[in-house]
C-alpha cells in the first residue's frame, strides 16, 4: 500500500511535531505554514524587513531537514555567542545578535531570489527536507481576533494572551495561499490541523483566503489533532468540544479529533460531530505530543 498524501498545517512547535511524525510514512509530505507571528526575533525581522514571518517555517524546515545536515543543524542556532561585542557595535547588535541563522537565511534568501516559495524549496534542498514546506500566504500578514465584548485585538502576541476569542482573521484579508499550497490540498488523502494554538497557528492559517475552502471542497480526511492541555489566555478553560466548536465557527469541520484525554476534556460533544479518538500521544522524557505515537494514530484515522 503506498503512503498517504498528507497536508498539514498550522505554525510553531506543534507542527513541526507532526511533521517529525510523518515524515517516513507520508509522501508527498506538504507542510502549509502561518506566517502571522509577529513576537521575537521574527517580530523584529518584520519590522527590519517586509516580508511574511520566517520562524514558523524555519521550525518545519528542521523538522523535516536531514537531521545530520550541517545546514539543517545550524538553522536553529543563535547568534547569541556574538553578544561579548554587545555595546561595541550597536549595529551589529540591533541587525544579527539573538536571531537564530535560519530566520536570517529565509530572509535573505527571499530576497536574492525574490519568492519566499522558491526561497524555501531552495533552502529544503540544501537541507535535505524531506517533503516541502510552504507558506500559508507571501503576503505580509497581521492578526486580528474578535472578541465576545466586542473588542478587537491586533497581532498575534496580544491575540495569543487574550481571553474570550470568537473568531480570528487576517490583515490584509486579500492576503492569498500560493498555488502550490491550493494544488497539494487538492491532491491530498489527508489535511492534519495541529496541534498546536487554536487560534494563532492553526486558524491564523486557515484564515488565509483560499485555504479553508480548499480544505473544505477537499475529498481529503481532515484530522484535527488537539493541544495536550488549554493553552493560557486563548484557549484557557477550553475542552474539547469547545475546539471543535471554534473550528467549526471558521467554517472547518473536522472528520477525527485526536486528543491525549490526559490533561483535556471532552466536553459536550454533539453525536453527529467528529470522531473523537482517545489515545495517549506523551512519553516520558518527550516535550509535548511524542511523534513515535502521534504517526501511528494519523495513520489509523485514516481509516
Amino acid at each position: 500500500m503506498s503512503p498517504p498524501a498528507v497536508v498539514a498545517i498550522g505554525g510553531g512547535h506543534g507542527l513541526a511535531a507532526t511533521l517529525r511524525a510523518l515524515r517516513a510514512l507520508a509522501d508527498p509530505l506538504t507542510a502549509v505554514v502561518s506566517v502571522a507571528d509577529d513576537g521575537g526575533s521574527t517580530g523584529r525581522l518584520r519590522r527590519a524587513v517586509d516580508q511574511p514571518a520566517p520562524g514558523d517555517l524555519r521550525k518545519c524546515l528542521v523538522a523535516l531537514g536531514d537531521p545530520d545536515n550541517l545546514l539543517t543543524r545550524v538553522m536553529e542556532r543563535r547568534l547569541d555567542w556574538l553578544a561579548p561585542v554587545r555595546g561595541a557595535d550597536a549595529a551589529l547588535d540591533r541587525a544579527i545578535v539573538g536571531h537564530p541563522v535560519g530566520n536570517l537565511l529565509i530572509a535573505e534568501a527571499t530576497d536574492e531570489v525574490g519568492d519566499l516559495v522558491d526561497a524555501l524549496g531552495r533552502l529544503g534542498v540544501a537541507m535535505g527536507v524531506r517533503g516541502r514546506v510552504l507558506p500559508a500566504t507571501t503576503t505580509p500578514v497581521q492578526l486580528h481576533a474578535q472578541l465576545l465584548d466586542g473588542r478587537e485585538v491586533c497581532g498575534q502576541v496580544r491575540v495569543m494572551g487574550s481571553l474570550g476569542i470568537d473568531s480570528v482573521h487576517l490583515d490584509p484579508a486579500t492576503a492569498a495561499a500560493p498555488q502550490a499550497v491550493l494544488d497539494a490540498i487538492a491532491r491530498a488523502d489527508a489535511i492534519v490541523l495541529g496541534p498546536g494554538s487554536l487560534y494563532t497557528s492553526v486558524l491564523a492559517a486557515l484564515a488565509v483566503s483560499g485555504i479553508i475552502e480548499a480544505v473544505a471542497a477537499s475529498a481529503a480526511r481532515r484530522i484535527y489533532v488537539c493541544n495536550l492541555h488549554p493553552q493560557a489566555g486563548e484557549t484557557a478553560g477550553y475542552d474539547v468540544a469547545e475546539h471543535v466548536a471554534a473550528l467549526a465557527r471558521h467554517g472547518v469541520t473536522p472528520d477525527v479529533v485526536l486528543v491525549d484525554p490526559a490533561e483535556i476534556e471532552p466536553g459536550a460533544l454533539s453525536p453527529t460531530g467528529p470522531v473523537v479518538v482517545s489515545t495517549s500521544l506523551t512519553s516520558a522524557g518527550v516535550v509535548g505530543h511524542d511523534p513515535a505515537k502521534l504517526g501511528p494514530a494519523i495513520l489509523a484515522a485514516l481509516g
